[in-house]
């Protein structure tokens, strides 16, 4: 397949092109500091001894996988540690057309556009269901769409919180679709990448179902804000981990064993008010930026977790072309809806992790006004 670099690339090089200052609300990388101890267990593995540089065990370094095990309550073997979430999830999913018979995805609209790109590296074919105009999923249309699929299903991939909608999806609907995907034989594959930014407190992930349809992919590139270092895991169904594991071997060999130990070292030593305060950060954040689009008469979807917040302008559909436009007449760099699939191609999606927040609400306040 022809190689199509992914669009907030190129709207990242368009505002850093710009002849004025531009706010960059286009990725979702943190701005606030890492845990304490991973700058500690860095620093501490910088004089470790020559064998400690080395290559680690394929599957992950054995201490982080026990403690990503004891904390999600699954037994050790489930768990592989990968390049990031985006490794994690690209394992869930081929692992899901190896374990069934089916060939297609059924993907939510609006959608974090890598799902629908790993889905064609796997030569699979994708069915969407709109998102509620909340950002909620509705059981009975997932239900619908599956039917559609019938026996091509091989999985119902979900976000939760989500990218882009700011939706949480509960207990009782993350529950139903797991229902869903057991009668087509299916799995769910559900990714938790944002599980430390629940601002409702209904968030639990998928593994306290305990269903042996459901996968698991998460990292911690938001939780402790280290994109960077793409350390993420996979938590599989125990008839997969044996072709994931291979399949991350002959790819990866590895994950990076600093990357791996310094996240090791946070875990143990960081304790809940590191997440805490930065969860309060990013509620604050939201709070601010979405009282600006209050002010400046737009529709917006009201996140109940993750970074993002999509929002519709009067007469201004999501296009790239706006985009640029905002980037030159407003100084605020934001995402095309339409890059989220058709449900929301006339909004823009704005990621809240910049300490500039309150200035690009202003300005597009002003802009709209």
């Amino acid at each position: 397949m022809d190689y199509d670099r992914p669009l907030f690339y190129h709207v990242m090089d368009y505002a850093a092109g710009a002849d004025r200052d531009v706010i960059d609300m286009v990725s979702g990388s943190p701005d606030w500091e890492p845990p304490g101890a991973l700058r500690s267990g860095l620093a501490e593995y910088a004089e470790a001894e020559p064998d400690d540089f080395q290559y680690p065990p394929s599957e992950g370094l054995r201490g982080l996988r026990e403690e990503i095990a004891a904390r999600r309550n699954v037994d050790v073997e489930r768990v592989i540690i990968t390049n990031g979430a985006g490794e994690a999830n690209y394992l869930a999913m081929a692992g899901a057309l190896d374990a069934t018979d089916g060939s297609e995805f059924l993907l939510t609209d609006p959608v974090y556009p890598y799902y629908p790109g790993k889905a064609d590296l796997l030569d699979a074919s994708k069915r969407y269901v709109a998102a509620e105009p909340d950002g909620s999923l509705d059981p009975a249309a997932v239900r619908e769409q599956a039917a559609a699929s019938d026996d091509d299903l091989a999985a119902i991939v979900v976000n939760t919180p989500n990218n882009p909608t700011g939706a949480v999806y509960d207990r009782e609907t993350v529950a139903a679709l797991a229902d869903i995907a057991a009668e087509h034989d299916a799995l769910l594959i559900a990714d938790e990448v944002y599980d430390k930014y629940d601002y409702t407190g209904r968030f639990e992930s998928a593994l306290t179902l305990d269903r042996s349809n459901v996968a698991v992919t998460n990292a911690y590139s938001k939780s402790m804000a280290i994109t960077g270092f793409r350390v993420g895991y996979a938590i599989l169904p125990e008839p997969m981990v044996g072709g994931a594991r291979t399949r991350h071997m002959l790819v990866n060999v590895a994950t990076s064993r600093p990357a791996q130990q310094a996240v090791l070292e946070a875990l143990r030593e960081t304790g809940p008010e590191y997440y805490q305060r930065n969860r309060e950060r990013m509620a604050e954040r939201v709070d601010t930026f979405t009282d600006a689009l209050d002010a400046a008469g737009a529709d917006y979807t009201e996140p109940d977790g993750g970074f993002y917040v999509m929002a519709r302008f009067e007469d201004y559909p999501g296009t790239l072309e706006n985009v640029k436009r905002l980037v030159d007449d407003a100084g605020v760099a934001g995402m095309p809806g339409e890059a989220f699939g058709d449900a929301r191609e006339d909004w823009l999606r704005f990621a809240l992790v910049s300490p500039r927040v309150e200035e690009a609400a202003d300005r597009l306040a002003a802009f709209f006004a």
